[in-house]
């Protein structure tokens, strides 16, 4: 049997080397091309995401939800850390800033035109949980609790959650806005809005997540 398998196994690596790959002839305009046509965007990513790939992108958003409300039930019962490590040397605290507000730029940027170049609301999400991140294990986690629950960041991460789902539902239905110039800032319908959407609700929820591993792990 072992010698059956290899033999499968070389011919199988014969094929790859010696056949060529079946092209499609005639296709005068590449997938790219037509993936930026059908969703007004020039970045052909974030037209695959939230419109060809809309219904699996409105599970991801609720998996990671999900994710969120299970590290605050996994860690409710257990009792909160009593010494949090942070950074304490003047040079680490100041470079960490430094950190942090180019990463809360970067998120901005990459929220309002991740349509037009490489980024989007996932990507801007992260670089904002990065921001939240280095601010947390620099300051005082007190003080990032209160501004947590002063700004009401948790309400604003659920809103976003529903506004997103319920954009995307209309967006399946068939009522879309108009896709505007290719290449200009109000262009490609209602992705601008949902990679927005989709930025606000990772870095919120990276926030929620940072504050319950501080509070209970005592580190990040």
């Amino acid at each position: 049997m072992k010698w059956l398998y290899l033999a499968a196994g070389l011919i199988f690596l014969v094929k790859m080397l010696v056949m060529k790959n079946p092209t499609l002839e005639g296709l005068e305009i590449s997938m790219v091309e037509l993936v930026v046509q059908d969703s007004g965007v020039p970045n052909a990513v974030s037209g695959i995401i939230f419109r060809n790939r809309l219904y699996d992108t409105i599970f991801e958003v609720v998996v990671f939800t999900i994710a969120i409300m299970g590290a605050k039930f996994l860690l409710a019962n257990e009792q909160p850390s009593a010494m949090v490590r942070q950074f304490t040397d003047q040079p680490s605290i100041v470079l960490a800033r430094l950190g942090a507000t180019i990463s809360a730029l970067v998120c901005i940027e990459l929220a309002i035109r991740g349509h037009l170049s490489p980024g989007g609301g996932f990507a801007a999400g992260v670089a904002g949980g990065t921001a939240i991140g280095l601010i947390a294990i620099t300051s005082p986690s007190e003080w990032m609790e209160q501004i947590y629950e002063r700004w009401k960041a948790s309400t604003w991460e659920k809103v976003s959650v529903l506004i997103f789902i319920v954009l995307a539902a209309i967006t399946l239905v068939g009522l879309e806005l108009p896709q505007g110039e290719l290449g200009t800032l109000v262009s490609g319908g209602i992705i601008p809005f949902l990679n927005i959407l989709v930025a606000l609700k990772v870095a919120l929820g990276s926030w929620a997540v940072i504050l319950v591993f501080i509070r209970y792990r005592g580190l990040l």
